[in-house]
């Protein structure tokens, strides 16, 4: 049977690339929820977004991550599963994670988040698009990103604290040193290469 470590938190914070060091150094499987989804779909996630909407997405996700936690409960060995930033808003997937998984939510502040997704493309970022439409308004600069990751932020913070086993406060850390942290605090030291 296997175990698995699901990285939680805001588009943004470094799930996938915490994800990426965690396998170097333990010699874990990665599964990114977001590419499995694409690939799965044959579709980009905008693309799902402009044809079925978030709720279509969201039945979409909630399907691969079952198919997803199947797989690495029935695999032996450590796995790192790379969740979206909203996977967690789902009340049913929520409840897999905190069940199936040990969840890791890397908490980023604001300022650490807008730098990190300043310069994306609003439509490679669905959620980043706002429903008032402040950024057809005003285009999308930094201002408008941190109002709307501030706005995504009041609704979400809490669920990933919630469902969440461990937080780890990302900001000043680097990749590695966030995946060092994780092994430490998780006792993962006997899957170390």
């Amino acid at each position: 049977m296997g175990k698995t470590i699901a990285l939680a938190g805001f588009m943004g914070c470094g799930k996938s690339s915490v994800g990426k060091e965690l396998c170097s150094l333990t010699g874990a499987s990665l599964t990114d929820l977001d590419l499995y989804i694409e690939r799965r779909s044959g579709r980009k996630i905008p693309d799902i977004f402009a044809e079925s909407g978030e709720k279509g997405f969201r039945a979409l996700e909630k399907q691969c991550l079952e198919e997803v936690l199947e797989t690495c409960l029935k695999t032996p060995g450590l796995h790192i599963l790379s969740l979206g930033g909203g996977t967690l808003t789902i009340p049913s997937c929520a409840g897999l994670i905190r069940s199936e998984t040990t969840c890791v939510y890397l908490r980023a502040s604001v300022d650490l988040l807008v730098r990190n997704l300043s310069g994306s493309r609003i439509e490679d970022r669905p959620m980043l698009a706002s429903p008032d439409d402040d950024i057809k308004k005003e285009g999308f600069n930094d201002e408008v990103l941190r109002k709307r990751i501030c706005s995504l932020m009041s609704s979400r913070s809490h669920i990933y604290e919630s469902v969440s086993h461990i937080a780890i406060d990302v900001d000043g850390l680097g990749f590695r040193q966030t995946a060092e942290r994780i092994i430490s605090l998780e006792g993962l030291q006997d899957y170390c290469c």
